[in-house]
């Protein structure tokens, strides 16, 4: 298999970050939608603070939710996919400088991505 050029390369991150991005927004919106199309009437009330709701704080809970197209679950789907564009940019990086046998880049982005995934568990977990 031949070395993809550089500038390749570039535009096959550039497109999975356009995609991603360009994906989440279409999520969110179409969960937005479906969320003012059932509660956009209801009054809002302002005198207590209601955080999420449980379901919507794991990825399991809202991939649930998603599936059952919830409205909130859909658009916590999109927020999702939002966080996960990144991550995807900088594995398919790490994948991309291992091909081309670039192993200090390899070392870097591997430990860029650890750190990423690092804070997203621990901030899941909190």
């Amino acid at each position: 298999m031949d070395q993809p050029t550089d500038e390749r390369l570039d535009q096959i991150i550039a497109n999975l970050l356009r995609a991603g991005v360009s994906l989440s927004a279409a999520i969110v919106l179409m969960g937005g939608i479906c969320y003012l199309t059932r509660h956009g009437k209801e009054p809002a009330s302002y005198h207590s603070f209601q955080g999420t709701p449980e379901q919507y704080r794991t990825v399991s809970g809202i991939v649930a939710a998603a599936a059952q197209f919830d409205c909130r679950g859909v658009i916590q789907l999109g927020l999702l996919v939002l966080i996960a564009t990144p991550i995807a940019r900088v594995a398919l990086s790490m994948v991309v400088f291992a091909m081309q046998r670039d192993w200090k880049y390899v070392v870097v982005t591997t430990i860029v991505l650890a750190v990423m995934l690092y804070g997203l568990v621990v901030g899941i977990a909190e």
